[in-house]
């Protein structure tokens, strides 16, 4: 299982939310290019980052940082306001390896096909953010009156191999992964999941690991010291 730390940006700063809300953004690590490295030099190899600015508002404000990060040498994947083949564009010129693809790909699913054909599969992920099993959208604020499991399944429909799955109510909160929704989605689809939200420990890490995902996402836990990065990585396998 790949071992995915993550840096969230707004206004420049690595932050984490509660549960999503935008009022409970707080700083967590002074330098993102410092954070990544800390990262690489624990072992892994891959980086989650999202752009908080973008996911909520569309615009994109982080892209110096985004290409700064790059230069780490570790794969991005990058996710908040990629609604458009020129942001697409955009974010790979800055050494994006994988962009995550989230409320367009609710109001605009043809995009995603789009983006798919013209860069490959492996290049694009789509982001599932749910609350009592309905998808959010806009950065978490909006309900787009969608089942996880229905889009999910839409999504793969359409030429897509790799999701990323945030149960809302358990992100930030160290309360441990959505075990259950990740188990529906494993027997809904055939995509590569990757579980966003609610790690606390290495224990839950090798959990899910056993349960047979693709990839995990580490954030707060980390932050908090409640996660050692090196031993997930080695207990994750090859990455």
């Amino acid at each position: 299982m790949l071992i995915f730390p993550a840096i969230d940006l707004k206004c420049s700063k690595v932050v984490r939310l509660y549960k999503g809300s935008f009022d409970t953004v707080h700083q967590v690590a002074e330098d993102p290019v410092a954070t990544a490295a800390a990262f690489r030099a624990a072992g892994a190899r891959y980086l989650h980052m999202v752009d908080l600015d973008g996911a909520k508002d569309g615009v994109r404000q982080n892209a110096d940082i985004v290409r700064a990060v790059a230069e780490v040498g570790l794969r991005i994947e990058l996710g908040g306001g990629i609604r458009t083949m020129e942001d697409v564009a955009e974010v790979f010129a800055l050494g994006v390896w994988r962009v995550v693809i989230g409320s367009a790909a609710v109001s605009n699913p043809d995009f995603v096909r789009g983006v798919i054909e013209k860069y490959g599969c492996e290049r694009v992920a789509v982001g599932i953010d749910a609350k009592d099993g309905l998808v959010r959208t806009a950065g978490w604020t909006e309900n787009a009156g969608l089942a996880y499991l229905d889009f999910a399944k839409q999504m793969e429909s359409i030429g897509v191999k790799y999701i990323i799955f945030t149960d809302i109510d358990t992100d930030g909160m160290l309360s441990g992964p959505a075990f259950s929704q990740l188990d529906a989605l494993q027997k809904a689809v055939k995509c590569a999941l990757t579980a966003s939200g609610g790690v606390s420990s290495n224990a839950d890490l090798r959990a899910l690991r056993n349960q047979g995902l693709y990839a995990a996402i580490v954030g707060k836990a980390w932050y908090a010291g409640a996660v050692d990065l090196a031993q997930a990585v080695r207990e994750g396998g090859s990455q």
